[in-house]
C-alpha cells in the first residue's frame, strides 16, 4: 500500500517546529520513522503534514548532566548502543538496547521516538520507567521535565500536548559502588515485540546488603510499570526471597490478553523473569567486587 497524501517540513530550530505542531493538529514528528512509516504505508496513520526534526543539531548527543545522562531525542538507537559513557553510567540501558528490533532499525531509530511512540512493549521505555528517568519536554519559551511514570499514559498514548516536542531523556546514574543490572524478555522470534520483559537494577553495600533495587516490566499491561521490590533493601537477599518478593508483588497484575498471550500468561511469565532479571542483578554486583552474598 502507499500512504495517504501528506505535506512535509524540514524547520530550521525547536521553536519553528513547535509552532509548525501547535497550528496543525493533524501534524506529526518523523525522525528515524520506523514506527510511522509502516503505519503510514498501511495507512493506520494518515496525518496532514510531517515535522522533520532529525536534522536539528540541538536534539542531538550523548551528555553527562547533573547525575543524570542526558540523551537528545533524535539520537540513534546504535550511538547510544556503541556508547563508552551509556555502558560506564547506564548498564541497564546498555543491557537492553541489543533487544530493539534488528540492527537495521537501531541503525534509523531514535531514543525519542521509541519514547513517544509508547509502545508498552519498548524496551527504551521499560529502562526509563525502571530507572525514574525524566522526560525533557519543549513547547517554547517553555522546556520542562516529567517524570517518566507521568509522561506514559497507555498504549501509544503520552502526555504530550499539541505544539509540545520531545527533546531529551534523562537517566538518572546510580553512584553507588557496587551496581549489578538484569533484563530478559519473552517474544515470539528474536526482535519481535516482547510479551513480556524485565528490567532490574540493584546496589549493594561493602558487606553486599542491598541498599537500592529496582524493577521494571514490560508487554503485561498498557505501559511499562515499576514492581515494589522494596522489602528486598536492608538484606543480603536469597533466592527464596527475591522470588518471595517478585510473586508477591505481581500475583495481582492487570494482564493484558491477546492473540499473543493470555493474561495469566503475561503474570506468570512476568514473575519468572523480573525473579531472573533480579537474580542476575544481584549476582553481577557481587562477582564485580568479589565479594560472596
Amino acid at each position: 500500500m502507499k500512504p495517504a497524501p501528506f505535506d512535509y517540513v524540514r524547520p530550521d530550530s525547536l521553536g519553528e517546529a513547535c509552532e509548525i505542531l501547535a497550528s496543525d493538529e493533524d501534524a506529526r514528528i518523523i525522525a528515524g520513522g520506523q514506527t510511522l512509516i509502516p503505519m503510514l504505508a498501511m495507512r493506520l496513520a494518515r496525518p496532514a503534514k510531517l515535522v522533520d526534526i532529525l536534522r536539528l543539531q540541538e536534539l542531538h548527543g550523548i551528555r553527562a548532566d547533573e547525575g543524570a545522562i542526558v540523551i537528545g531525542a533524535v539520537t540513534r538507537q546504535v550511538e547510544v548502543e556503541r556508547s563508552e559513557i551509556v555502558r560506564r553510567s547506564l548498564p541497564l540501558l546498555a543491557k537492553a538496547l541489543p533487544w530493539v528490533g534488528h540492527p537495521p532499525t537501531r541503525n534509523r531509530g531514535t531514543v525519542g521516538g521509541s519514547i513517544a511512540n509508547a509502545d508498552p512493549s519498548a524496551e527504551i521505555p521499560l529502562v526509563a520507567v525502571t530507572l525514574g528517568a525524566e522526560i525533557e519536554i519543549a513547547n517554547p519559551p517553555d522546556r520542562t521535565r516529567m517524570p517518566a511514570d507521568d509522561f506514559f499514559i497507555g498504549p501509544m498514548l503520552t502526555s504530550v500536548m499539541p505544539g509540545d516536542c520531545v527533546c531529551a531523556v534523562r537517566f538518572p546514574v546510580w553512584t553507588h559502588p557496587r551496581v549489578g543490572t538484569g533484563f530478559h524478555e519473552v517474544s515470539a522470534r528474536q526482535s519481535d515485540f516482547a510479551f513480556v520483559a524485565a528490567a532490574a537494577q540493584v546496589a549493594l553495600d561493602e558487606s553486599g546488603r542491598c541498599i537500592a533495587a529496582t524493577l521494571g516490566l514490560g508487554g503485561v499491561g498498557d505501559r511499562a510499570i515499576r514492581i515494589d521490590v522494596a522489602p528486598l533493601i536492608g538484606d543480603i537477599p536469597a533466592r527464596k526471597k527475591i522470588a518471595d518478593v517478585v510473586r508477591a508483588a505481581t500475583g495481582n497484575l492487570e494482564a493484558n490478553s491477546d492473540l499473543h498471550a493470555s493474561a495469566d500468561y503475561r503474570r506468570r511469565v512476568a514473575a519468572t523473569l523480573g525473579i531472573r532479571a533480579l537474580e542476575d542483578a544481584f549476582t553481577e554486583a557481587v562477582s564485580a567486587n568479589g565479594a560472596s552474598p
